[in-house]
């Protein structure tokens, strides 16, 4: 009910608030923009056929703050590196911060774009106010990923290959020492060129169900992108890694039984040929791909539901499959439950392989993108 109450609130605000030229225009600082020769340099110096999903540091990040007047400043591009903040930092004393994740993409005819930038704004603000913070408006976010995308235009991977995974931060910068909301808040935006998410590359992933520990709670903040959401998991995927596992899939923290969602991405699972995965009831995100993926299932002709899934149910599914951002879609190879594992059939006929095909295909602009989800960045 807050997502949805927040969502009409932010949409609202939107169409009352035509984009001013400075917030939606792309520029460039004197003398930042890429030349081809550095250009080239760094498609000698980049094994573009081996990139993971690492940090690779490239040339800008884009920065701009909010002080107490609620609004924030022009924000400008400076050289990637190291940012400066006080000890006593509301995201550093109380986890007051959150982040997005899109990507930019270089088409076979050279063209650059980025896939539903919009979604990640809203989704931000959205997060901002679970978190009591303040965010910048959708016209001043989508210019910052712009021009970083652009800034960084040299480090976007060949057609095919990978993309820029770009990465917008907003953080309580302001110092704060009892428990309240930050004065200060930065947002800050930097890119990284990356490959697969899963060191399987395009194989299936095996997951662990998790029975101990949970994601998040009714009532919490597993529905936003809080970076609170995140620490938590990491001993959970460790234990899981180190057994062999790519990822943890979790069960709701209330009767243990129904699944949520993988540390890192939603889970789908497709039965005859209905597509199911779990509702987005503030303990689940409610990623981009995975809307993008339940629209384009509708339009190849299967039935999509949103309801709860017992864990038992999506043990005996044809399919199953993760999205997110980073993973793109990913096959599930086999999913192991209180010690007994379950394999899925593989093959190129894959229900999940079809829908990722489709999905590049539009974020690529290989496939006509009649919804307008890509926005062209020159």
């Amino acid at each position: 009910m807050f997502l949805k109450t927040a969502t009409t609130r932010i949409l609202s605000r939107i169409k009352a608030t035509p984009p001013r030229k400075s917030q939606i225009g792309v520029r460039f600082l004197g003398g930042q923009a890429a030349s081809p020769l550095r250009e080239s340099a760094v498609e000698e110096e980049m094994d573009w056929d081996n990139l993971g999903f690492g940090l690779v540091q490239t040339d800008y990040m884009y920065l701009m703050k909010c002080g107490e007047d609620d609004e924030f400043e022009a924000g400008q591009l400076s050289r990637f590196g190291n940012i400066e903040l006080s000890p006593s930092a509301g995201v550093l004393n109380y986890g007051q911060g959150i982040f997005e994740g899109t990507k930019a993409y270089r088409s076979e005819n050279g063209g650059l774009f980025l896939f539903r930038p919009q979604e990640n704004a809203i989704r931000m603000q959205i997060g901002a106010e679970r978190m009591c913070m303040q965010s910048p408006s959708v016209h001043q976010f989508i210019h910052a990923v712009k021009q970083t995308a652009l800034a960084n235009r040299r480090w976007i991977p060949p057609p095919g290959i990978g993309s820029l995974y770009i990465r917008p931060l907003l953080i309580g910068s302001g110092p704060v020492l009892g428990l309240a909301p930050a004065a200060e808040y930065t947002f800050l935006v930097y890119a990284s060129p990356v490959g697969n998410y899963f060191k399987e590359g395009t194989a299936p992933i095996n997951l662990y169900v998790e029975d101990v520990f949970h994601r998040a709670g009714r009532g919490g903040a597993g529905g936003v992108k809080s970076i609170t959401n995140y620490a938590p998991v990491l001993k959970a995927m460790r234990r899981a890694k180190d057994k062999g596992f790519s990822d943890v899939l979790y069960l709701d923290a209330n009767n243990k039984k129904d699944i949520e969602e993988v540390s890192s991405s939603n889970v789908f699972m497709l039965k005859d040929n209905v597509i199911s995965t779990p509702p987005t009831n503030g303990t689940i995100l409610e990623g981009i791909t995975r809307k993008s993926i339940m629209d384009i299932a509708q339009d190849l002709g299967y039935q999509v539901q949103e309801r709860a899934i017992p864990i038992q149910e999506l043990l005996g599914a044809d399919e199953v499959f993760c999205t997110g951002t980073a993973v793109g879609v990913a096959p599930v190879g086999s999913i192991t439950y209180k010690g007994n594992r379950v394999e899925y059939k593989m093959s190129t006929e894959l229900g999940c392989l079809k829908l990722h095909s489709t999905l590049v295909g539009i974020q690529r602009g290989e496939i006509e993108d009649s919804r307008g989800w890509l926005v062209q960045i020159e």
